[in-house]
C-alpha cells in the first residue's frame, strides 16, 4: 500500500514532478508556426494536436505535471497565433494572384 502524504507545497512526498512528454516540442513548434509562415500552418496544427494529448495526461495527474504544463499551454497558445497568421497570409496571398490574374486579364494578356 502507498503512502501519499502531503509535505506542503502539493505535492505527495512519493510523487516528484515530471515534465510533459510533448511540452517542449508544442512550444518549438508553435514558435516554428509564427517564424514561418507557409509551413506554420502545419507547425501549427501539429502543435495543437500534441497539447491535446500532453493536457489529458495533465489533467490525469495536475499536481506532478503542474510546472511543465505552463509550457505546453504556452505552445498551443503559440500554434493558435501561428496557425492564424499562417491562414491569414494564405488568404491574402490567394487574394493577390487573383488580383493580378484579372489585371493582366482585363489588359488583354490572356489572349
Amino acid at each position: 500500500m502507498e503512502e501519499t502524504i502531503d509535505s506542503g507545497n502539493g505535492i505527495a512526498s512519493n510523487q516528484f514532478p515530471q515534465t510533459l512528454p510533448n511540452s517542449t516540442a508544442t512550444l518549438v513548434l508553435g514558435i516554428l508556426s509564427i517564424v514561418l509562415c507557409f509551413p506554420g500552418f502545419i507547425f501549427g496544427i501539429i502543435g495543437m494536436v500534441l497539447h491535446k494529448k500532453d493536457k489529458e495526461l495533465y489533467l490525469s495527474n495536475t499536481q506532478v505535471y503542474e510546472a511543465s504544463y505552463k509550457t505546453a499551454r504556452a505552445g498551443y497558445v503559440c500554434s493558435i497565433i501561428g496557425t492564424c497568421l499562417s491562414a491569414f497570409v494564405v488568404l491574402f496571398y490567394v487574394i493577390y494572384f487573383i488580383f493580378i490574374f484579372s489585371i493582366i486579364d482585363q489588359a488583354g494578356g490572356f489572349n
